[in-house]
């Protein structure tokens, strides 16, 4: 058994044993809620910078894949799990998940108490972390030193770390109906594979892309991304859409995408507590009180609250969805310009299909332009 430690930015120390690559990594330390999915949840780029604790006891049962990533590779800083699997046993595995982590250079740690992490996590806040294993460990005050050290989340521009370095189609299933330009901040392999089941052709394009980048793609319709980091560093993201919205043109965002309409539309956005990470958060939509379980995976949020109507350079715009749990904005309708986005993944993988709709609308949105 290789030893390893878990040193929060607090000084709260957490000793286990290595889980894939020996090392030591840094990063924001969050948990994620979810009990299934942690192959799409490691290769989700809006976890770039996070050490994520899976707050299922066992991890690792279904081994790992070639199918289920959702980029081009696991973008998490660090993992910690309970108790990893032995033996995964899935049709589908082709190797474990320690390999993988190995393989891809991922350092995590085992045999940890999960559950009080989480607890220390949600009283104290998310906070910056280190995972140190094998000869990297040493005494705790370097270990904790080289945490404080380490950048903060708050203030972090890494949607550039993430996005493509150049665009690529993604062709619609079947007959092509319309043409959508997506920022990529961030975004899921399932996000355009959703729009092509809808007759969509999406152009992924890089996050610095400009106006005239997307308008040569003559889209019937613009998508904002998910994706990590602080949503105040986005001035050039931000700018463009409000070009996109002078222009009129059917715009969705989502998560990362969310965040930037709102700050478009003069809202402001904060660090939360401990954020939403996981595929169970409900989600109130405040015109019907219908309410969605959703997946979510972010830190940050819009200032406002539920139903709340907006006066924007473009018009009129409201509040449109919260979260029941803590008030949290998770969605934003304009009423005067053809625009809407929502905290949560509709793509949902891994998770439940409850938002799916939503790529209905975007469809009905470039459809009545």
């Amino acid at each position: 058994m290789t030893p390893a430690v878990l040193v929060l930015e607090d000084g709260r120390v957490f000793r286990g044993e290595a889980f894939g690559a020996v090392g030591s990594t840094l990063g924001e330390v969050v948990f994620c809620t979810a009990m299934t999915g942690y192959q799409e949840t490691l290769t989700d780029p809006s976890y770039h910078g996070q050490i994520v604790v899976a707050t299922a006891p066992q991890i690792g049962n279904t081994g790992w894949n070639d199918e289920d990533d959702e980029s081009t590779k696991i973008h998490v800083a660090g993992y910690v799990v309970r108790d990893p699997a032995r033996i995964p046993s899935n049709w589908r595995s082709r190797r474990s998940l320690n390999d993988e982590l190995v393989n891809q250079g991922v350092v995590g740690i085992a045999g940890i108490d999960t559950r009080t992490v989480t607890r220390h996590i949600r009283e104290q806040g998310a906070m910056r972390a280190g995972i140190f294993a094998g000869d990297a460990v040493t005494d705790v005050d370097t270990m904790v030193q080289a945490v404080k050290d380490s950048p903060k989340m708050k203030g972090a521009d890494l949607s550039g770390a993430v996005s493509t370095k150049e665009t690529y189609v993604v062709p619609a299933d079947g007959e092509t109906r319309f043409k959508v330009a997506a920022l990529d901040l961030g975004i899921k392999f399932n996000t355009p594979r959703m729009m092509a089941q809808r007759g969509i052709e999406t152009h992924v394009m890089p996050v610095g892309s400009t106006l005239d980048d997307l308008l040569a793609v003559e889209p019937n319709g613009v998508f904002l991304a998910n994706g990590p980091g602080d949503p105040e560093t986005q001035a050039h993201a931000i700018a463009l859409t409000q070009q996109v919205l002078e222009r009129r043109i059917p715009l969705f965002g989502i998560c990362f995408g969310n965040q930037i309409l709102g700050r478009a539309l003069g809202m402001g956005t904060y660090k939360m507590q401990y954020g939403h990470r996981g595929i169970n958060v409900p989600v109130i939509e405040a015109a019907t009180g219908r309410v969605a379980i959703t997946a979510q995976n972010h830190g940050f949020a819009l200032e406002g609250e539920a139903g709340q109507k907006l006066d924007t350079p473009y018009g009129a715009a409201e509040v449109s969805h919260y979260c029941p749990n803590d008030g949290t904005v998770e969605g934003l309708r304009c009423v005067d310009v053809p625009a809407f986005s929502v905290q949560y993944h509709p793509e949902a993988a891994a998770g439940p299909h409850d938002a799916a709709p939503l790529f209905d609308q975007f469809v009905t949105l470039m459809d009545e332009a």
